[in-house]
């Protein structure tokens, strides 16, 4: 988690270094304002919380689900003022899933709820290629604009892993094979400036078929925090 927090911080100070150019006179600021080729925002970093919805009844979330995302969108204008755009990327998301499902045994298919463990933590690492279409009323000569993107998703899994303590023992699994492999969402980032509302919606549950429910899949997952854009 301290290198997610230092990868964080570090393209957050960049992007706002980045901004700062909105208080320099503009024949002293780098991009020139007759240049009609610039492109905006492809460097970004995320920072969200999971909530999981369509769970059983004996679910229960605990703590904040802290994940983030950091990668490149190659921005493309399709149109002469460059205000719209399509942008096709590739970067990662790192997640942590806490809830009261403790992973037990992933060759049985073991999940069992424990109301009161000291910890339960599952990590996923997930490569992503996103693909949106971008509005903006973004200036050459400024960085402070609004956007309004929104695209679809393919996440696949890189690596997994869980750490349990609690009623069952201390349990560590450093792959956790139950996890949906690959997953297709949908997902907005809209704002101004720095700040950026983010949401993303999973059509896949977060586990495979049957394996926390038999009636239905369950623990789809809803990302929600804020996203950080980088010229």
């Amino acid at each position: 988690m301290k290198r997610i927090f230092f990868i964080a911080f570090s393209l957050i100070s960049l992007t706002v270094n980045a901004q700062a150019t909105d208080s320099l006179p503009e024949v002293l600021r780098t991009i020139k304002v007759t240049d009609p080729f610039y492109r905006e925002d492809q460097f970004y970093v995320g920072l969200t919380h999971s909530i999981f919805l369509q769970t059983p009844n004996d679910f229960s979330q605990q703590s904040v689900s802290l994940g983030t995302s950091f990668g490149f969108l190659r921005d493309i204008p399709i149109n002469q003022q460059r205000t719209v755009s399509i942008a096709p990327g590739i970067g990662l998301a790192l997640n942590n899933f806490k809830h009261n499902l403790a992973l037990i045994d992933p060759e049985i298919n073991d999940i069992s709820v424990d109301q009161h463990f000291i910890k339960n933590v599952q990590k996923a690492t997930y490569l992503e290629i996103p693909l949106e279409i971008r509005w903006r009323t973004s200036k050459v000569h400024s960085h402070k604009f609004w956007r309004i993107y929104t695209g679809i998703k393919y996440s696949y899994l890189l690596n997994s892993s869980s750490k349990y303590e609690g009623y069952f023992g201390k349990i560590d699994h450093k792959k956790n094979p139950l996890i949906s492999k690959s997953n297709i969402g949908i997902y907005v980032a809209a704002g101004f400036n720095t700040w950026n509302f983010y949401a993303y919606y999973g059509f896949k549950p977060l586990y495979k078929k049957n394996t926390v429910s038999q009636d239905k899949d369950h623990l789809n997952v809803l990302n929600l925090g804020l996203m950080f854009y980088i010229l």
